[in-house]
């Protein structure tokens, strides 16, 4: 208590503190302190109410006891007087033991006495029930039934009251109705048969469903009298309970199951599309059975059977088991296509499970997949090891046929445009997009995955076919007569690759999500452009070995004199880019350039060559405005081929060459190298000493100046993004040659 007071002064005097931090505070003491006793009269105010309200609940809680206490104290004594009175009355009830056999008696007897027609009409009785079970009257049958029954058991229930040990009189009436059983028996197969037939039966006359389901509700109403029975008195008939309501549930999960796999009408054998016919059937059986459980049926059965949603689930069932065994099947990769697009797909779309007739009375939401996830894991694994088996088969035999067509003598087959083509493109992504249509029925995931194994088969198809396009050139090299068209098809095969290119990046817009590059896209594009430069190689090739017989005429003592070999070369060049116009961008534009840095390097190679050397400043003269001219003459034609932007380069180093040539005064020379080389960084000394060589006129001195010089100051070609000069070699003169060299001289001399 007084910790508890202590606490109330500090927090006073915190408040207080509170209250007068300020001097112009202290005017409001008095303030401060009616407003305080305000709120302590307050608290006062409901501690009494509350402590007056708990006085009153005590008050009240007291009260009731003391009623309670005096309300034990009356039961107890009622229950003394209770007690008194049993014992008094014991020997009065064995008294009555007698009386007591006597009512059992006579309840036996009237018993006997109420069936006594019955018994006696029990043949008569019979007789009448098979006739109306034959024609079909069940009502009736079912009620002469129940008659018949109610006689037996009611008999049998007297003799058990009365002896329940004596057995043999238990047997006697057992015996006497011993038909009873056998019409139940024959009553419970005509109510089977219409069960299994009720989707028919429902449709022509719902009335006899309706006698069916009461009757089995009579049955189940007497079953469920007969087990209250027994639990009382230890006596149930024979045959009781019959459960004839749990044996319909099961006659009709008998019939749907019948009706599901009584839809296979053909095998493989027979019709290769028998899954998608045998699925067909499914879907549309289903489909009908539920709309007429909906409309029909459900009016036959008690609305607490729960009708719909019962058939609703052992459809599925059904169907789920059917899918099942379907799957553990040897399908074949389209088959297994087939059924998980009709299990993930078309089960609960409109077309089946969530048609809008039926999704009033069902969620298919709730619904369990027809197949465990790892049963269609394992079906995608196989349709995938097939489809991967196929697919590489069908890439074989899609090149053999390609290969075939590169040996005819007809041109191939143009676009729209006029680029030559083969078919093989077409048929590939023709099988590729039928498989991933198929894929993409299934789901996003699987189209993927069978995405993914297109573009891989297709890098390892695209491998086979660079290796193929390389024999190709290979054979014609043998015998360069045949094929016929071999330029028009190695630009077909070049065509391809664009096709190529453009058909996966489609392949890739339409069927992925995802729009990242992958490795096996990046490998796909480097082979595609391998196969495509090797292609236009192969074709400058061929344009080259043509025109190896003018390129070796070229500076040589008969092209100084005059010779046509450039008038050739441009009409060759030219003629083969009419046919290589028909080569789709870019490869066409790089080819074009390559061809022009061909003819200037081989141009260059022929300088380097030193096949000749000039003797005067007239062949120099004349051989230097011949080399421009023939510079120009390569600009013209390749400007005309659109060869790009290096033309003029690529022809002025040409023309710069002859510059060298072309210089009269020697002591320039060393200032129009020194250009060359600032034009051309990549040039090297053996270069100068080969110009220098053929021009004829440079001493030894000036060649040690100019190449001395000029390696004190050289250049970096680094930056040079097409070298001309790099790939260009100058033959050296070994001992051999120049000992041959010198002993052609001599014999010159001589003669």
């Amino acid at each position: 208590m007084e910790e508890t007071s202590r606490e109330a002064v500090a927090t006073a005097v915190q408040r207080v503190a509170g209250m007068l931090q300020r001097s112009d505070q202290l005017d409001k003491v008095e303030q401060y302190r009616r407003r305080e006793a305000r709120k302590k009269a307050s608290v006062e105010a409901r501690l009494k109410a509350a402590i007056q309200s708990q006085l009153d609940g005590v008050r009240t809680g007291l009260t009731q006891l003391h009623c309670a206490l005096l309300d034990v104290k009356d039961i107890q004594s009622s229950l003394a007087d209770v007690s008194n009175d049993w014992r008094q009355s014991i020997n009065t009830i064995e008294n009555l033991k007698d009386v007591k056999d006597a009512v059992v008696q006579h309840s036996q007897l009237a018993s006997a006495v109420e069936n006594l027609k019955n018994i006696f009409s029990v043949p008569e009785i019979v007789a009448e029930t098979q006739q109306l079970i034959e024609q079909a009257e069940l009502l009736q049958a079912h009620r002469k039934l129940m008659e018949l029954e109610c006689s037996r058991d009611d008999l049998m229930y007297e003799q058990y009251r009365m002896d329940s040990k004596n057995t043999s009189d238990m047997h006697l009436i057992s015996n006497y109705f011993e038909d009873v059983q056998g019409l139940s028996d024959e009553l419970a197969k005509q109510l089977w048969m219409v069960l299994q037939r009720s989707m028919v039966t429902v449709r022509r006359d719902p009335t006899m469903l309706v006698s069916v389901v009461r009757i089995i509700e009579r049955e189940e109403k007497i079953d469920r009298r007969m087990v209250d029975r027994k639990k009382q008195s230890g006596f149930i008939p024979p045959g009781r309970p019959k459960r004839w309501k749990d044996k319909m549930f099961e006659v009709l999960e008998g019939t749907v199951s019948t009706r599901i796999e009584g839809t296979q009408a053909l095998t493989r054998d027979v019709d290769r599309m028998w899954l998608v016919r045998l699925l067909e059937i499914t879907r549309k059986y289903v489909l009908d059975d539920l709309i007429i459980v909906k409309n029909l049926m459900v009016q036959c059965f008690p609305p607490h059977y729960n009708t719909f949603n019962r058939f609703f689930s052992l459809y599925h069932n059904a169907v789920s088991t059917r899918v099942k065994e379907l799957a553990a099947e040897d399908l074949e990769a389209n088959e297994i296509v087939s059924l998980l697009t009709w299990v993930l797909n078309t089960y609960k779309s409109v077309e089946m499970m969530g048609n809008p007739e039926l999704q009033s009375e069902c969620d298919i939401n709730q619904l369990e997949s027809l197949l465990p996830q790892d049963v269609v894991d394992n079906l995608l694994s196989n349709y995938i090891k097939t489809f991967t088996s196929n697919i590489t088969g069908w890439l074989r035999k899609a090149l053999e046929t390609d290969k075939k067509d590169w040996q005819k003598e007809t041109e191939p087959e143009a676009d729209q445009d006029g680029y030559y083509q083969t078919t093989l493109p077409a048929i590939v992504f023709q099988m590729f997009e039928q498989n991933l249509q198929v894929a993409a029925q299934i789901n996003g995931d699987f189209k993927e995955q069978v995405l993914k194994l297109c573009l891989k088969q297709m890098n390892s198809f695209l491998i086979r076919y660079r290796e193929e396009a390389v024999l190709y050139k290979e054979d014609h090299l043998r015998n360069r007569q045949l094929p016929q068209c071999y330029v028009q098809y190695m630009i077909a095969i070049i065509n391809n690759c664009q096709t190529f290119k453009e058909s996966i990046n489609s392949l890739k817009r339409k069927y992925s999500q995802s729009s990242e590059p992958t490795d096996s896209n990046a490998a796909i594009e480097k082979t595609l452009n391998e196969v495509a430069k090797e292609g236009c190689q192969f074709l400058l090739d061929e344009v080259f070995l043509d025109l190896e017989h003018h390129l070796n005429e070229l500076l040589t003592r008969k092209w100084l004199t005059g010779s046509h070999a450039v008038d050739t070369i441009c009409v060759t060049v030219e003629d083969y880019f009419n046919d290589f116009n028909k080569i789709k961008k870019p490869f066409n534009q790089e080819m074009t350039s390559e061809a022009l840095r061909r003819v200037v390097v081989e141009y260059i190679k022929a300088v380097m060559q030193k096949r000749i050397t000039f003797k005067n400043a007239d062949e120099r003269r004349e051989g230097a405005e011949r080399m421009i001219k023939e510079a120009d003459q390569f600009k013209f034609l390749f400007s005309k081929l659109a060869a790009g932007e290096d033309t003029d380069r690529l022809c002025g180093a040409i023309a710069a060459i002859a510059e060298v040539f072309k210089l009269t005064d020697p002591t320039l020379l060393f200032l129009e190298v020194t250009t060359l080389v600032s034009k051309y960084p990549d040039i090297r000394e053996e270069h100068i000493q080969a110009l220098l060589a053929v021009r004829g006129d440079a001493s030894r001195e000036m060649r040690q100046m100019i190449i001395g010089t000029l390696s004190e100051n050289k250049v970096s070609y680094a930056g040079v993004t097409q070298p001309i000069f790099k790939d260009i070699p100058v033959p050296t003169i070994t001992m051999t040659t120049m000992t041959t060299m010198t002993s052609m001289a001599t014999a010159k001399l001589l003669k």
